[in-house]
């Protein structure tokens, strides 16, 4: 029996030592996991085209990584279509005060009704605790008064994609005036080939070439002084621009019938070999690059708007923007607020970015320390915005969201010959007077409609 206790108090001293070393070994940071009662965030996403199947991938990724390393934790994934979400569905929770907990968001005009309406929560102290506040190319569109709202998870650059085996076989330069694009066009046409491809169904669509144009005749300030009153749509400046969008219709450099096509035909005209340019934005080179390309592949190249003399803007400048990300609601508990940090610490690193960039070619919205193994058009983006002289937002991101829908319906019938340069700006300047009334009367949240989709 006396040996019995012996060999239990020897056991009990072998287990509190073995007990005490444990504690005191450090333990892998790979094997650690944080355990919770029970955390759920919902999480509203767009990503639900065939197209964007490799960009849930990775969200899909970052949130299994996510729930793996943090136990008791369950996202509710919910995938809508995009101009649903931005139009109707967020702007009817934003109203109700009952957004997702983490859900997809515009910066700019949409963002500032939410941040006026108390629904998003501010970023800035998790940003800084994670050390990543100045590891982004740019915060700008998710930053108001100081504060970030959210966090962009890429980037695009807008400008001409063109078919290279065309321009070569045509022997064509690539146009650096507006004379020499309209030149440049005429040969195209004459050639028997849609010198700019356009599918205008979605009013948006009408938007991105005539925003370039515009934004060549006023400059970008002009933009931001529409929402003062300080300038007007009526304005000459502004006239000439939608004189020049006519000039393109008129001369029949738009593809015929472009008002029945849905937004997919317009880059499927280039990969077709039907049109030889097609103004759109970088969401599109993953088609252009990949077995869609078809003969194609490594066949289309980019470059940027060329400068038309006598307007007011920056002449090599190039729409490109951060404007595509996630916001958080501002009604989190500290235990989701805990693995909001985990979620973006997960998801806005070097690796995701660069994954997203090569398999997705997504322009990572972070600065990348390693840009090798780049698809080649991918590097001829890049290249442009590079060169560029300055870079401006998209004007989505700068009027009020009824005026962006005015400017879709607008655009629309002017590239259907219904109304004249004259008739299209009197009528977005009246939908801009009534925007710019009610955003002074207002607290700010409203559901009005927007239409861009990038």
């Amino acid at each position: 029996m006396k040996k019995s206790y012996i060999l239990i108090a020897v056991l009990l001293v072998i287990m509190t030592n073995a007990a005490a070393c444990s504690a005191d070994k450090p333990k892998d940071p790979h094997d650690q996991e944080d355990t919770y009662r029970e955390v759920t965030l919902s999480l509203r996403h767009t990503q639900i085209k065939e197209t964007s199947k490799t960009r849930l991938r990775l969200l899909e990724d970052v949130v299994a990584k996510t729930m793996a390393e943090n136990k008791g934790v369950t996202f509710k994934m919910e995938g809508i279509e995009e101009i649903v979400n931005r139009d109707t569905k967020l702007k009817q929770e934003m109203a109700a005060g009952n957004p997702p907990d983490i859900f997809e968001v515009f910066g700019g005009a949409d963002l500032k009704l939410y941040v006026k309406a108390n629904r998003m929560l501010d970023l800035t102290p998790i940003l800084k605790e994670l050390d990543l506040m100045d590891k982004f190319r740019s915060l700008d569109e998710f930053t108001i008064d100081g504060k970030v709202y959210g966090v962009p998870y890429g980037g695009y650059s807008e400008g001409l994609f063109y078919n290279k085996k065309i321009f070569s076989s045509l022997n064509l330069d690539i146009p650096e005036t507006w004379d020499e694009l309209m030149e440049t066009a005429e040969t195209i046409k004459k050639a028997g080939y849609v010198p700019f491809g356009l599918a205008a169904k979605d009013a948006w669509m009408t938007g991105m070439m005539w925003n370039t144009i515009m934004e060549r005749y006023v400059g970008i300030e002009a933009f931001n002084k529409l929402v003062t009153g300080e300038t007007k749509w009526s304005d000459p400046q502004f006239i000439k621009g939608f004189e020049a969008y006519a000039e393109i219709v008129n001369k029949d450099y738009f593809t015929r019938g472009a008002l029945g096509l849905l937004t997919p035909a317009q880059g499927s005209q280039l990969l077709r070999g039907q049109a030889a340019m097609v103004f759109t934005g970088t969401w599109d080179a993953v088609h252009f690059t990949s077995q869609d390309a078809g003969g194609l592949q490594g066949q289309i190249g980019f470059f940027a708007f060329p400068s038309i003399p006598g307007g007011l803007g920056d002449q090599h400048s190039i729409n490109a923007s951060y404007s595509n990300g996630f916001g958080f609601s501002s009604t989190l508990s500290k235990e989701q607020m805990d693995i909001v940090k985990k979620f973006i610490a997960n998801f806005f690193n070097e690796e995701v970015q660069k994954r997203a960039l090569k398999e997705d070619k997504l322009l990572p919205s972070m600065k990348l320390s390693d840009l090798s193994d780049i698809d080649p058009l991918m590097s001829e983006v890049l290249t442009v915005m590079t060169n560029a002289s300055s870079s401006w937002p998209a004007f989505d991101a700068i009027v009020q969201p009824v005026v962006t829908a005015e400017i879709g319906i607008r655009l629309q019938e002017l590239l259907g010959g219904l109304s004249t340069s004259e008739e299209v700006a009197a009528n977005i300047q009246a939908a801009q007077d009534k925007a710019n009334a009610a955003q002074v009367k207002s607290s700010g949240l409203g559901t009005p409609p927007a239409w861009e989709s990038k």
